[in-house]
């Protein structure tokens, strides 16, 4: 049975639990089709309360899907592309994992 370093479980987890929805989903495409915006864009472009988009974001931030930087009174966004790179391994490790198959499909009868 293969070993797994829980740290990296536990990473892959909460980027692809992030990743799992379909607001963030919009909101990191969004900024990404952007480059770099300004957080009021965000919300104000895509007709999103305040505290919502503040919510999404802090997720994102916190698994290091987005980039925050501060300018004044005004934090812009943009994609972290190492790491939704990682997510895209991760996605693929899970499905080429699943999509193996079984011992037990392999003996014929």
């Amino acid at each position: 049975m293969p070993t797994f370093n829980q740290h990296q479980l536990d990473a892959a987890t909460d980027l692809l639990r992030c990743a799992a929805h379909p607001l963030r989903l919009t909101l990191l495409k969004f900024i990404d089709d952007k480059g770099v915006i300004n957080v009021n864009k965000i919300y104000g472009t895509l007709k999103l309360e305040q505290s919502i988009t503040s919510q999404h974001l802090k997720i994102m931030r916190d698994t290091d899907l987005v980039e925050a930087k501060r300018e004044g009174k005004f934090i812009y966004y943009n994609v972290n592309h190492q790491k939704a790179a990682q997510l895209s391994k991760a996605a693929a490790a899970f499905y080429k994992h699943l999509s193996k198959p079984k011992e037990k499909e392999l003996v014929r009868k």
